[in-house]
């Protein structure tokens, strides 16, 4: 091994996150070095965001095309599925990293191809693809951004069936004649919904009561009634005890709790994450291998004063968006501890303290409907002890939903604090309400009165005219 190289910061990861908290350090003047294993821009760029909704778009235009007057004729066929792999393709770069690797070295950031295994205090041993061995220094912080991995449950047969993960389901270079797609949560409902628009028979099987079981109940209900009408079939209640699959080729099965079977071509398990963390040497600083990070709101893992954990590892908020959010945090706080800060910004909503992760958190699920939330849902505000109202509003009733497509179908909720009379949470589904998403965040991370909140008056005729009638039911 080489005499160790120094550098103010070393982050494990090129990921979005990893690039971020790069990106942040380096702007302020820091040296970094970033170590990546396998593709630079993470798991995001090459089997999740990027290639998945390159997959959902076209099936998305074409459901909302098929509801707009003028347009269903000229739709009546099926999707161009070789077209739209082809597109996915282009969205991930064939797989190559050279645009990502060379943003990041324009950044004056370092990258080491290689595994990065912490190696003491301080202390990072990248093993690169030949076997040989660099050791790394880090004067002020060590980030750990390796982000997390499928997990498939512990079933007979499932090894040897060659299972698909989000990776699988995302990259597949060919449309299965049938596919089971087990797990109910964003990526099994996404999935179900690209490969059916793509030809694929496809049956959805939920342990529980039916999909996306942390957001609004009517959001899985209308994700499951649009599934449902697009021809997939959705089973709740059901458990998968066994799968089959003779020599690892040709029709898998699949064996119910009850001992009922089910034939496919390939199944997707979307049951789980689990940290990026067995193999990254958290054993030398007293870390449990394997474990996820518990970190303070600037991403600093609790009992460290120089090791972070951004992004996935620390269990906050397993989304790409708030993982570069943390990175942003992250970063600032890094540069603020190098710089001796005697005191960081660190109360709610300062520039050294992740709070939207509590507080704020956006998503959108990329169905046939969307759907789009941010923030508590009622039952997360009721559980966390604020008295609360929920008010509702069919998306359907509002003029600029008509509009946009025939017989619309949707709704949206807001979660009104009664005693700060602030939001606590807004949700929306339906066509297209992806976009209306900010305003929701907005209104929640400000904190912005209901009062206020009357005079931010909505264009007409749009979606987002569903604000206004949401404040009239309301005050009533």
């Amino acid at each position: 091994m080489t005499e160790a190289i120094e550098y103010d910061v070393v982050v494990l990861g090129a990921g979005p996150v990893g690039e971020n908290v790069a990106d942040r350090v380096r702007a302020a003047g820091l040296s970094v070095a970033v170590v990546e294993s396998e593709l630079v821009g993470g798991e995001c760029s090459y089997w999740a965001c990027m290639p998945s909704k390159a997959l959902l778009r076209p099936a998305i235009a074409h459901a909302e095309a098929r509801r707009t007057a003028g347009l269903r004729d000229a739709v009546r066929g099926p999707l161009d599925a070789r077209a739209v792999l082809a597109h996915r393709d282009e969205f991930t770069s064939q797989w190559k990293d050279d645009g990502q690797v060379e943003w990041l070295e324009s950044t004056g950031a370092r990258l080491y191809r290689g595994h990065g295994r912490l190696a003491g205090r301080k202390r990072v041993t990248v093993t690169g693809p030949d076997g040989d061995e660099q050791s790394l220094t880090a004067r002020h912080a060590v980030a750990v951004c390796t982000g997390s991995r499928a997990v498939l449950p512990d079933l007979p047969g499932l090894p040897e069936a060659r299972p698909w993960t989000s990776r699988e389901a995302t990259s597949s270079r060919r449309v299965p004649g049938r596919l089971v797609v087990v797990g109910g949560g964003v990526v099994g409902v996404e999935m179900a919904t690209a490969w059916r628009a793509l030809g694929a028979e496809v049956t959805l099987l939920i342990r529980g009561e039916g999909p996306l079981p942390r957001m609004e109940p009517f959001a899985g209900e209308l994700v499951a009634d649009a599934l449902k009408e697009a021809g997939a079939t959705v089973r709740t209640h059901v458990s998968v005890t066994a799968v089959e699959r003779d020599g690892g080729t040709g029709p898998v099965t699949v064996v119910l709790s009850g001992g009922e079977r089910v034939e496919a071509d390939e199944v997707l398990f979307a049951t789980g994450r689990a940290p990026r963390t067995d193999d990254a040497g958290l054993e030398s600083v007293g870390l449990e291998p394997g474990s996820w990070l518990t970190v303070d709101d600037s991403c600093l893992v609790e009992g460290s004063d120089w090791l972070y954990a951004v992004g996935d590892v620390n269990h906050r908020a397993l989304l790409t968006h708030q993982g570069k959010y943390q990175a942003r945090i992250a970063g600032a706080a890094i540069t603020a501890r190098a710089q001796h800060v005697p005191l960081l910004d660190s109360g709610p909503w300062g520039a050294h303290a992740a709070t939207a992760d509590h507080a704020a958190v956006p998503q959108v699920v990329f169905t046939a409907p969307e759907v789009a939330a941010v923030g508590l849902t009622l039952a997360q505000a009721e559980r966390a002890g604020h008295r609360v109202r929920a008010v509702d509003q069919d998306l359907g009733a509002v003029a600029g939903a008509s509009l946009y497509a025939d017989g619309y179908r949707g709704r949206a909720r807001m979660v009104v604090d009664l005693d700060r009379n602030v939001l606590r949470g807004v949700t929306f589904v339906g066509p297209g309400v992806g976009e209306l998403l900010h305003s929701a965040t907005l209104a929640v991370v400000g904190e912005i009165p209901i009062d206020r909140l009357w005079h931010a008056v909505p264009s007409y005729p749009t979606i987002s005219e569903v604000w206004l009638r949401l404040l009239e039911t309301y005050r009533g």
